[in-house]
């Protein structure tokens, strides 16, 4: 589970994020979205324990982020928009590095990495160094990697940017299939047609606060007060 309690952050003067309080349950898949500036990245970073919030909790899997910093990071994938990867190292490599990070045996590892591989389709380049490798392919990495220790959270940004339809399909199925095994998915997009297709639940928030909160079914009914276009409703709550 996902708790944000009256979570702001400033920065100086500005204030990102304002009074954000949200509770997403096990299982459930999450779409953050809003403008730009509008305070997505910097509430993803403060769950990702980039950024400390300047008021407010957040508890991860029950472990606050403030207090329990490396037992919430234990139980969370974090995703950013642009992978990260060691570019003199093989995607294998990377993941073994990742598991051991998060202190697996390595025979856990090796069976968890060759599970991953197969499900990403990434056999043929996954000893190739990531240096050489295209976008796509940089993405699925990274989310399998992300993955190896069976995390209890995903945490991640605009998952879609730049991948190709086989590289978006993969992606879209993984993260379905994570939150029917109970997984909390919360994904920031500025993708309005992936987020109602994906996510369970929406979340629109604009200059720092929370605009529009509800299920698809809520989504939808919203939608008829205008023309029932998705775009309408995101245009008018972030204008």
């Amino acid at each position: 589970m996902i708790e944000l309690r009256h979570v702001t952050k400033k920065f100086g003067s500005f204030t990102a994020v304002d009074d954000l309080s949200l509770i997403i349950p096990d299982g459930e898949f999450f779409g953050f979205l809003g403008p730009n500036g509008a305070g997505k990245t910097t509430t993803i970073k403060m769950m990702a324990g980039l950024f400390s919030p300047t008021s407010g909790e957040i508890i991860l899997s029950g472990f606050n982020t403030a207090t329990q910093p490396i037992e919430a990071k234990m139980t969370v994938a974090y995703i950013p928009d642009q992978p990260f990867l060691y570019d003199k190292l093989t995607g294998r490599e990377f993941m073994y590095f990742v598991g051991g990070l998060f202190k697996m045996r390595k025979k856990e590892i090796r069976e968890k990495v060759d599970e991953l591989i197969e499900h990403f389709e990434i056999g043929d380049w996954v000893d190739k160094r990531t240096e050489d490798y295209s976008q796509g392919m940089r993405q699925r990495t990274t989310i399998a990697a992300a993955l190896i220790h069976e995390p209890k959270v995903m945490i991640i940004d605009e998952p879609m940017v730049g991948l190709d339809p086989k590289s978006a399909k993969i992606v879209r199925e993984t993260l379905k299939q994570k939150s029917r095994e109970g997984i909390v998915v919360f994904m920031s997009t500025h993708s309005l047609p992936v987020a109602e297709e994906l996510c369970d639940r929406i979340g629109i928030i604009n200059h720092g606060r929370l605009a529009f909160v509800g299920t698809r079914s809520d989504l939808a009914a919203y939608k008829q007060k205008f023309d029932g276009k998705f775009e309408s409703v995101f245009l008018e709550l972030t204008k």
